[in-house]
Order: structure tokens, then sequence, then C-alpha cells
């Protein structure tokens, strides 16, 4: 079976306060949530219909078991999750002081698990075969997953959509200076490439969304999406066709995985041919439901959700 989506990357356990506006040392109770950019993608996708899997690996233990139920639930297949020995899976607290506050604490030494993918371990023809496949920044940070990452691009090929999410999360890296040419690398096997405007900056040395679009399609890409948050999202595709969507209104409970939202649904988008436009706006929606919610992953919104707030013009 070709997969609609197959992500490769990060995944964990978040721990949320349930608390808001507490800072974490007063916080005296949580929420246990499936977690991690790669898995929060494919289960947006999934929550919108599409046939998803995700690649990458936990530790050995009642965490990584828990993961395993969460992705299945979901309706994502785990047949590529696959645990490591001696290493824990990780967990990520945040703190939730909204409306634009929220600091994350990793917890993913001495190594996460999921920067252990080995290339010699993965299904190289079903990541050809998926109609989209999706990497994150996070896995160039380090061996063996940034190999495993670059391999998986090249023998891809450029075959169907294949997204770079530029993620970047310095605190991974060990010299965050060293990132631009791996960076580079990925950017020439992708179609697609998403970031912020932190992210493309790191990507591509430019900040202004315009010209920062314009320096993602010169390293090779098809499509840039460049997101400005409270300005919106500018799109811009090789054909020279762009489309600048402004965020839909919403009272944010907290901001974290609206970006995995937003991916989910640009993936959705594309599947449905849909112009730039409307993948923005109901990428957008997505977003802005998520950022309404204290979850990530359980929070990802349906078709007829986003459908809802597109025609009422805001997340109520």
């Amino acid at each position: 079976m070709a997969y609609d989506l197959i992500t490769m990357g990060r995944i964990g356990v978040d721990l949320y306060p349930l608390q808001t506006g507490v800072p974490l040392p007063q916080v005296t109770s949580f929420g246990k949530f499936l977690g991690g950019s790669a898995a929060n993608v494919a289960v947006a996708a999934a929550r919108l219909g599409r046939d998803t899997a995700v690649i990458t690996r936990t530790g050995d233990d009642p965490f990584g078991t828990y993961l395993h139920e969460e992705l299945r639930g979901f309706g994502v297949d785990d047949r590529w999750v696959t645990p490591v020995s001696g290493l824990q899976t990780p967990i990520t607290f945040c703190e939730v002081f909204p409306p634009d506050d929220f600091p994350l604490y990793f917890y993913r030494r001495p190594k996460a698990p999921d920067l252990e993918i080995d290339a010699h371990e993965l299904d190289l023809d079903a990541i050809r075969e998926a109609r989209i496949f999706w990497v994150t920044g996070t896995g160039l940070s380090e061996e063996p997953s940034r190999t495993a990452t670059l391999a998986a691009l090249a023998h891809r090929a450029k075959a169907g959509t294949t997204v770079f999410d530029l993620d970047w999360r310095p605190m991974f890296w060990t010299d965050p200076e060293s990132a631009r040419p791996f960076y580079e690398e990925a950017l020439r096997h992708t179609t697609v490439a998403v970031g912020n405007l932190d992210e493309v900056e790191v990507a591509t040395g430019a900040r202004e969304p315009h010209a920062a679009a314009r320096a993602l399609l010169d390293a090779g890409v098809e499509l840039a999406v460049v997101k400005q948050g409270p300005k919106g999202v500018l799109a811009v595709n090789s054909k020279g066709e762009s489309a600048e969507v402004p965020p839909l209104p919403v009272t944010v409970l907290n901001g974290l995985g609206a970006g995995d939202a937003f991916g989910g649904s640009l993936c959705h988008g594309l599947l449905e041919g849909w112009d730039l436009e409307k993948i923005m706006r109901h990428a957008n929606a997505a977003g802005a439901i998520v950022a309404s919610r204290l979850e990530c992953s359980s929070a990802m919104p349906t078709p007829d959700e986003v459908t809802a707030a597109l025609a009422a013009g805001a997340v109520t």
C-alpha cells in the first residue's frame, strides 16, 4: 500500500500542566499526550482522513508502549516505530501563559531514541512510493539520524511531494552554527519547504518573508511556505503563484502544536489538489483550532471542525 503520508522524525510524551498561567514549580497536575512534530503531523493528517505512518524510535519502556498505543488509536501506522535499548523515551514539559508564552523543557538526554534512526533499517521502497514524505530539521541534528534523513531524501529523489519542515530547535544541535549546510543539502531533495521566520533564516540567511521564499525556491523547492506569526502565512511556488493569508482569529490557550496541525492540513490540501489560497486558509484554520486547546495530538481537528471554523471566520 502506498501511504498518503509518511513522516520521519521526533516523537515523545508531552506532559502539559492542567493549570494555565501557573509557573512549573507550582503546577500540581499534568495531562499526558503523544507529542513530537513528526508524530503530530501524521496524527493531524489522519484526523483529516489520510492514510499515514511515522518512522521514528522510542525507548524500550512503558512510555514507548504508550506512544504505540496512542498512534494506533489515532489511526497512524506504527510499524516503523522501533525501540532503542538503553535510551529512554523523551518527555517534554511546558508552561502555559496565554496568549503567546509557552516555554518548552525537553528531556532528551543523553540522547533521544528518534535520533537513532538508521539508514540501513529504512523501508526505502515505502518512502519512495508514499504520496507525501515529510522530514524535519531535528532529524539532521545528530547521527545516525542525519545520514538516514538525507539517504531517505536522496532515494526518494523528489518522487511525489517531499516536504522539509525546517523545525529549528537550536538546543538539539551541539554546534548550531553548523546547521545550514545540512539544511541546504536537504532542500536539494525536497519539493516543499515549511518554516517560520527564524527557521527560514537558518536555512537561507534571509528573514524578510518574500526574500526567504525566493531563496527557498532558488535552493530547489517548488513551494515555499513562510509562517509569519500574527501576519499570517505566505506561500509562493515555482510557477510564480503566491498567496498571503491572514491568521484566523482565535483565543489562544496553548500555541504549541498549532504548527503541526498546519502541517497535517497542508499535506491534506496538497493531496486534494487545492489552489494555494485554499490550502493556506484550511491550514491556518486547523492551526487556530489546536491553539485554542490545551493538548496537541488529541486536539487535531476533524474535517467538520475545520469547515465550521472557516465558515464562522474565527475559532470560538
